[in-house]
C-alpha cells in the first residue's frame, strides 16, 4: 500500500518541556493507526505536527506526498477532542454550513443518517445530548469526504450502541480507502479499529505494531484469579502442572488458556478450595500499556471473563 503519512525524527519542545523526542512513523492508505499514551505524553502535539498546525523543531512530515501545510485542506478531516460549533444552529444547518466551505461536499441527509442523527436533524446543537453533539461533530468532519481523517477521542459521550455504529462507520471508511489516524482512551475502541497501534510515552514512540503483535510481545500471560473470602489460600496445594502464586485472599494460576480452565477448576475442587469468584484474565492492550508505561490505561476495558459470581 502507498504510504500517505510519514513522520521522521520529529522533535518539539515548549521551553524546558520536551513534547516529542525523535518520533518516526508511517501510515498506509486505508490503514487505521491508533495512538495511545498517558496524558502529557505528546499525543496532541504529534497530531498537530502531522496536520501542519504546529511547527516542529526538527524532523520532517510528509502528508499525501507534500508538506502538511501545502496539502489541500479539502482532502483532510480533523476532529479535535474539544470542538464547539454554533449552539443555535440545528444539526442540519451545521452540516449545510460546513458543506458550503468545500467545492464538492457530501449530501447532508446522507451524513445525518450515517451518524445516527436523522431523527434529530432539526434540533439545535445546544439542545442535543452530549452523545448526539459528538455525532454531529463527526458528521462535520466527514462533510468533505476526506482522504485522511484524524480523530481525537471520536466517541466520547456516546452510548455503547452508538459507539459500535460509529466504529462500523470508521471501518467502512477505511475499507473504502480512507486513512484514519485515531487517538483514544477507549481500549476497546483501539483494539476494534486499529490495524496498528503506537504507544507514545514522554514524547517517545515506545512501540508500534498490530494489537496481536503487541500483546504477544508485551502483554504477558493469561491467568485464572481465584478470590476467597479470607486469606486461607496459602496452604492450597494443586498438582505440579499448575503454577500458582498467592497474594492475600487471591490465588493466581498462571499460564491458563481457555482449554485449561476446566481442569484448573476441577483441581481447585479436588483440593477443597472454597472461593467466592473465579476470573480468567486474558492479556490485551491494557496489559501492554501497563507493562510499557507503568500506568493504568484510562477508561480501559477489563480484559477478563467472569466464571463465577463476585464483584470484579
Amino acid at each position: 500500500m502507498n504510504e500517505v503519512l510519514v513522520a521522521a525524527d520529529l522533535h518539539k519542545s515548549y521551553g524546558d518541556v520536551t513534547a516529542l523526542s525523535g518520533v518516526s512513523l508511517s501510515v498506509a492508505e486505508g490503514e487505521v493507526f491508533g495512538l495511545i499514551g498517558p496524558n502529557g505524553a505528546g499525543k496532541t502535539t504529534l497530531v498537530r505536527a502531522l496536520t501542519g498546525t504546529t511547527a516542529v523543531d526538527g524532523g520532517t512530515v510528509s502528508l499525501l506526498g507534500d508538506d502538511p501545510t501545502d496539502v489541500d485542506r479539502q482532502r483532510l478531516g480533523l476532529l479535535p477532542q474539544e470542538f464547539r460549533p454554533a449552539g443555535r444552529l440545528t444539526a442540519r444547518e451545521l452540516i449545510d454550513y460546513y458543506a458550503g466551505l468545500y467545492d464538492d461536499a457530501r449530501d447532508t441527509d446522507d451524513l445525518l443518517g450515517e451518524v445516527g442523527l436523522a431523527d434529530a436533524a432539526d434540533t439545535w446543537y445546544e439542545n442535543l445530548s452530549g452523545g448526539q453533539q459528538r455525532r454531529a461533530c463527526i458528521a462535520l468532519t466527514l462533510v468533505n469526504d476526506p482522504d485522511v481523517l484524524f480523530l481525537d477521542e471520536p466517541t466520547t459521550g456516546i452510548d455503547p450502541a452508538g459507539r459500535r455504529d460509529l466504529w462500523a462507520l470508521v471501518e467502512r471508511l477505511a475499507d473504502g480507502g480512507t486513512t484514519v489516524f485515531l487517538t483514544s482512551h477507549s481500549m476497546e475502541e483501539v483494539e476494534r479499529l486499529a490495524d496498528r497501534v503506537g504507544l507514545l510515552n514522554a514524547g517517545e514512540l515506545v512501540t508500534v505494531g498490530s494489537p496481536d503483535e503487541l500483546v504477544t510481545e508485551h502483554g504477558g500471560e493469561s491467568r485464572l484469579v481465584v478470590r476467597a473470602e479470607d486469606e486461607s489460600l496459602d496452604s492450597v496445594a494443586l498438582p505440579d502442572e499448575f503454577a500458582t502464586s498467592v497474594h492475600g485472599s487471591e490465588l493466581t494460576i498462571h499460564g491458563i488458556g481457555p482449554r485449561e480452565i476446566g481442569p484448573a477448576v476441577a483441581a481447585l475442587d479436588d483440593a477443597g478450595v472454597t472461593y467466592e469468584s473465579l476470573v480468567w484474565k486474558q492479556p490485551g492492550l491494557e496489559e501492554v500499556y501497563l507493562s510499557l508505561t507503568g500506568e493504568q490505561f484510562e477508561a480501559a476495558r477489563p480484559a477478563s471473563v467472569a466464571l463465577a459470581g463476585g464483584d470484579r
